[in-house]
Protein backbone atom coordinates (compact mmCIF):
# COMPACT_ATOMS: atom_id res chain seq x y z
CA UNK A 1 0.00 0.00 0.00
CA UNK A 2 1.39 3.32 -1.03
CA UNK A 3 1.08 6.18 2.03
CA UNK A 4 1.41 9.06 -0.56
CA UNK A 5 0.09 9.52 -4.07
CA UNK A 6 1.54 12.59 -6.31
CA UNK A 7 -0.64 12.64 -9.76
CA UNK A 8 -1.81 14.96 -12.34
CA UNK A 9 -5.00 15.88 -9.95
CA UNK A 10 -2.68 16.77 -7.11
CA UNK A 11 -0.59 18.87 -9.17
CA UNK A 12 -3.38 20.66 -11.03
CA UNK A 13 -5.05 21.09 -7.70
CA UNK A 14 -1.91 22.78 -6.33
CA UNK A 15 -1.70 24.86 -8.96
CA UNK A 16 -5.24 26.13 -9.16
CA UNK A 17 -4.79 27.38 -5.60
CA UNK A 18 -0.91 29.07 -6.90
CA UNK A 19 -2.81 30.83 -9.39
CA UNK A 20 -5.39 32.57 -6.70
CA UNK A 21 -2.51 33.16 -3.95
CA UNK A 22 -1.38 36.62 -3.59
CA UNK A 23 1.97 35.21 -3.08
CA UNK A 24 1.75 33.21 -6.35
CA UNK A 25 2.53 29.70 -5.22
CA UNK A 26 1.12 27.34 -2.79
CA UNK A 27 2.33 23.52 -1.22
CA UNK A 28 0.95 20.50 -0.63
CA UNK A 29 2.72 18.62 2.68
CA UNK A 30 3.20 14.89 2.77
CA UNK A 31 4.63 14.90 5.72
CA UNK A 32 2.98 14.93 9.31
CA UNK A 33 4.78 17.72 11.89
CA UNK A 34 6.25 14.73 13.80
CA UNK A 35 8.33 13.18 10.89
CA UNK A 36 11.82 13.80 10.58
CA UNK A 37 11.71 14.15 6.43
CA UNK A 38 9.78 17.26 5.23
CA UNK A 39 8.14 16.50 1.41
CA UNK A 40 5.99 18.63 -0.46
CA UNK A 41 4.57 19.81 -3.96
CA UNK A 42 5.58 22.84 -4.37
CA UNK A 43 3.51 24.68 -7.28
CA UNK A 44 4.28 28.79 -8.07
CA UNK A 45 4.01 31.21 -11.46
CA UNK A 46 6.18 33.27 -12.87
CA UNK A 47 6.94 36.23 -10.72
CA UNK A 48 6.44 34.56 -7.34
CA UNK A 49 9.49 35.61 -5.16
CA UNK A 50 11.37 32.88 -2.94
CA UNK A 51 13.66 35.20 -0.32
CA UNK A 52 17.01 33.77 -0.41
CA UNK A 53 17.55 31.72 3.01
CA UNK A 54 19.56 29.01 4.22
CA UNK A 55 18.75 26.48 6.70
CA UNK A 56 21.13 26.41 9.71
CA UNK A 57 21.39 25.69 12.80
CA UNK A 58 20.41 22.71 12.46
CA UNK A 59 21.65 22.32 9.20
CA UNK A 60 19.33 21.03 6.70
CA UNK A 61 19.54 19.52 3.13
CA UNK A 62 17.40 20.16 0.64
CA UNK A 63 16.22 18.58 -2.68
CA UNK A 64 14.34 20.29 -5.70
CA UNK A 65 12.88 18.17 -8.23
CA UNK A 66 11.48 19.55 -10.92
CA UNK A 67 8.27 18.20 -12.08
CA UNK A 68 7.02 20.36 -14.51
CA UNK A 69 7.69 23.98 -16.09
CA UNK A 70 11.42 25.52 -15.59
CA UNK A 71 13.12 26.73 -12.66
CA UNK A 72 16.00 28.46 -11.83
CA UNK A 73 17.85 27.09 -8.81
CA UNK A 74 20.36 30.04 -7.52
CA UNK A 75 23.09 29.77 -4.62
CA UNK A 76 24.82 32.71 -3.10
CA UNK A 77 27.88 32.98 -1.28
CA UNK A 78 27.80 35.10 2.48
CA UNK A 79 27.95 38.61 0.82
CA UNK A 80 24.90 37.24 -1.52
CA UNK A 81 27.12 37.42 -4.68
CA UNK A 82 26.04 34.20 -7.35
CA UNK A 83 27.65 31.19 -6.69
CA UNK A 84 25.76 28.51 -8.79
CA UNK A 85 22.95 28.12 -11.04
CA UNK A 86 21.04 25.15 -12.60
CA UNK A 87 18.15 25.51 -15.08
CA UNK A 88 15.64 23.05 -13.30
CA UNK A 89 13.42 21.83 -16.43
CA UNK A 90 10.86 19.13 -17.39
CA UNK A 91 11.81 19.57 -20.94
CA UNK A 92 13.74 16.73 -22.41
CA UNK A 93 14.94 18.72 -25.20
CA UNK A 94 16.24 20.93 -22.86
CA UNK A 95 17.63 18.40 -20.16
CA UNK A 96 19.90 17.50 -23.45
CA UNK A 97 21.55 21.05 -23.74
CA UNK A 98 22.37 20.75 -20.25
CA UNK A 99 19.47 21.70 -17.69
CA UNK A 100 18.51 19.02 -14.88
CA UNK A 101 15.77 17.67 -13.14
CA UNK A 102 17.02 17.78 -9.36
CA UNK A 103 19.68 19.90 -7.32
CA UNK A 104 20.81 19.34 -4.09
CA UNK A 105 21.23 22.18 -1.96
CA UNK A 106 23.92 21.82 0.69
CA UNK A 107 23.33 22.11 4.13
CA UNK A 108 23.61 26.18 5.15
CA UNK A 109 24.15 27.10 1.46
CA UNK A 110 22.17 30.31 0.90
CA UNK A 111 19.60 29.80 -1.86
CA UNK A 112 16.46 30.64 -3.58
CA UNK A 113 14.21 29.50 -7.10
CA UNK A 114 12.46 31.62 -9.68
CA UNK A 115 10.53 30.57 -11.95
CA UNK A 116 11.07 31.38 -15.24
CA UNK A 117 8.00 29.48 -17.01
CA UNK A 118 4.55 30.66 -17.11
CA UNK A 119 3.92 27.92 -14.39
CA UNK A 120 5.65 25.59 -12.40
CA UNK A 121 5.50 22.16 -10.04
CA UNK A 122 8.18 20.97 -7.86
CA UNK A 123 8.87 18.64 -5.32
CA UNK A 124 11.22 19.25 -2.18
CA UNK A 125 12.44 17.22 0.54
CA UNK A 126 14.26 18.70 3.50
CA UNK A 127 16.28 16.28 5.74
CA UNK A 128 14.82 17.34 9.37
CA UNK A 129 11.96 18.28 11.39
CA UNK A 130 10.30 21.26 10.61
CA UNK A 131 10.37 24.06 13.13
CA UNK A 132 9.39 27.78 12.33
CA UNK A 133 11.58 28.71 14.80
CA UNK A 134 14.96 27.49 13.34
CA UNK A 135 13.27 26.58 9.81
CA UNK A 136 14.19 29.19 7.61
CA UNK A 137 17.16 32.15 8.02
CA UNK A 138 16.21 34.54 5.62
CA UNK A 139 19.53 36.76 3.34
CA UNK A 140 19.92 39.76 5.61
CA UNK A 141 21.29 41.47 1.78
CA UNK A 142 18.17 40.42 0.12
CA UNK A 143 14.46 42.43 0.17
CA UNK A 144 11.61 40.67 2.26
CA UNK A 145 8.41 39.25 1.20
CA UNK A 146 6.76 42.09 2.55
CA UNK A 147 8.56 44.79 -0.05
CA UNK A 148 6.60 44.00 -2.58
CA UNK A 149 8.27 46.52 -5.04
CA UNK A 150 11.36 45.62 -3.88
CA UNK A 151 11.35 41.67 -4.40
CA UNK A 152 9.73 41.64 -7.96
CA UNK A 153 12.68 44.66 -8.61
CA UNK A 154 15.31 42.21 -6.87
CA UNK A 155 13.76 38.82 -8.66
CA UNK A 156 13.61 40.88 -12.07
CA UNK A 157 17.53 41.84 -11.62
CA UNK A 158 18.61 38.54 -10.54
CA UNK A 159 17.16 36.50 -13.62
CA UNK A 160 18.70 39.26 -15.69
CA UNK A 161 22.15 38.83 -13.63
CA UNK A 162 22.03 35.01 -14.14
CA UNK A 163 21.26 34.92 -18.19
CA UNK A 164 18.01 32.84 -17.57
CA UNK A 165 14.93 33.26 -20.01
Amino acid sequence: MFARRLDAALMESTLARARVSPRRRANHCFHAPADRLQRMVIAALAGSYFPPHRHKDPDKLEIFTILSGRVLAITFDDAGGLDETALLSADPEERARGAVAQVEIPPGAWHTLAVLSPEAVIYEVIDGYFDAKTHKRFAPWAPSEADAEGAQAYLTDLIERCGAV
